[in-house]
């Protein structure tokens, strides 16, 4: 592979240019295992970040694939349907909480976030009303795009520089009592005031349920997420769910909204919809709102990406949630949570460590400093195992189908990198 023009000319995400961090070519992979050029084999702590929860080269996604290649790999959802568009969002509408019964699909996690955001502002127009805020929590994270930017925190994430040029949105501070905390009724203090102070120009609260992911790895209580959804019913406001990251049993439930037993009005889902084999993702939502932005004076939703429902990623999505259906995730996601419940602590008494949390197949380990990218990278590869942190977060989130031996090699090298 010539990583010569790699570095000079492909730009990786959230790489520089001008100093491009080290790339590791990987030729192929399979189970827990990336194969590098030279030989080596990584056991993966990264499912490519939150997405291949059954592991790499699975023969029933690998089967669905071909199947439909040899059919068609594309066609405009305009006017047309397919049965594997059909077929999943059957299934969509199955799993899901039982209010959601209409599924947008589109290509990717961020444009899911955007059909979310879209859809609110559409529904509140259809009503007779301007409602052009959103209301969040700090250290969320929900995409790249415009409007997924404009509610990721403004200050305290990735997209900070993009501030004054993104639509300004409110903010409240981010829950505080950990998942496994004694619940502070407190922790809600701040969203119930600003829920209450402009209820009336909200369009949706959106948020990420139980685990906000890339804005900071922080995990908390199910009770703000229903104290979140009772005060969304009070005041009027429709609430949006991202579980793009959660979705699909990241957590330990098959959607991380489950563990505070509430249903939002819209809900993204993507990443591992397709069990990480090509980008797909989906926008579901009540028929209550579904009928009313319909209902409005465009008559329609007004979006429609290039390559919504495609049939390829369609095929592929049916397989993955086959497997979650007639599989054993639950088990498996209980084993990974009570290995990094036993692992991490002992990870959390280092003196670089400030501090380490996990819930179902996700371990943090948070430092005090942000860890030197490149050299850390490097040190995790001399040890066999794929691990990405950024900042001073050192997390993994392995797929599902992770032994325990290969876990705890992931584990061993976070401890020996940190220490």
């Amino acid at each position: 592979m010539d990583l010569d023009f790699d570095q000079k000319h492909v730009w990786h995400p959230y790489t520089s240019t001008q100093a491009p961090l080290p790339c590791y070519p990987v030729t192929h992979a399979e189970g827990v295992y990336l194969t590098l050029e030279d030989g080596r084999q990584l056991v993966d702590g990264m499912s490519s970040w939150w997405s291949t929860i059954h592991g790499y080269n699975h023969p029933m996604l690998n089967e669905a694939a071909k199947s439909q290649i040899d059919k068609m790999a594309h066609v405009m959802f305009g006017g047309i349907t397919h049965q594997p568009a059909v077929e999943l969002c059957r299934k969509l509408v199955a799993i899901s909480p039982e209010p959601l019964q209409h599924v947008f699909l589109a290509d990717s996690g961020s444009v899911a976030v955007e059909v979310s955001l879209k859809m609110a502002l559409q529904y509140w127009h259809a009503r007779g009303e301007q409602r052009p805020k959103f209301l969040t929590v700090r250290h969320g994270y929900h995409g790249d795009t415009f409007a997924a930017m404009s509610v990721t925190d403004p200050d305290n994430s990735m997209h900070s520089l993009y501030k004054g040029f993104l639509p300004e949105h409110i903010f409240a501070d981010s829950p505080q009592c950990g998942f496994f905390d004694e619940w502070d009724e407190s922790d809600v203090d701040d969203f119930r005031t600003k829920l209450i102070a402009h209820h009336t120009e909200l369009a949706a609260v959106i948020l990420e349920p139980i685990v906000q992911g890339a804005g900071g790895m922080r995990i908390y209580h199910p009770n703000f997420l229903k104290r979140v959804r009772e005060l969304c019913d009070e005041y009027g406001v429709l609430l949006i769910a991202d579980e793009i990251a959660t979705g699909f049993g990241r957590t330990g439930k098959l959607f991380a909204c489950e563990h505070a037993g509430i249903s939002p009005d819209i809900m993204c889902v993507g990443k591992a919809l397709t069990g990480g084999y090509m980008t797909l993702s989906a926008t579901l939502t009540t028929t209550h709102v579904a009928n009313t932005v319909c209902g409005g004076e465009a008559g329609c939703f007004m979006h429609g990406p290039t390559f919504m429902g495609n049939p390829l990623a369609c095929a592929v999505a049916n397989a993955s949630l086959d497997l979650l259906a007639n599989g054993h995730w639950q088990k498996q996601v209980k084993q990974i949570e009570n290995q990094l419940a036993e692992q991490l602590p002992a990870i959390g008494q280092l003196p670089a460590v400030k501090a380490v949390r996990w819930l179902g197949a996700i371990g943090v380990v948070e430092l005090y400093q942000p860890v030197d990218m490149a050299k850390i990278q490097k040190t995790f590869v001399d040890m066999g195992v794929w691990i990405r942190p950024f900042g001073t977060l050192v997390y993994i989130m392995p797929p599902f189908i992770i032994s325990q031996q290969e876990l705890r090699q992931l584990t061993s090298a976070i401890k020996a990198a940190v220490s």
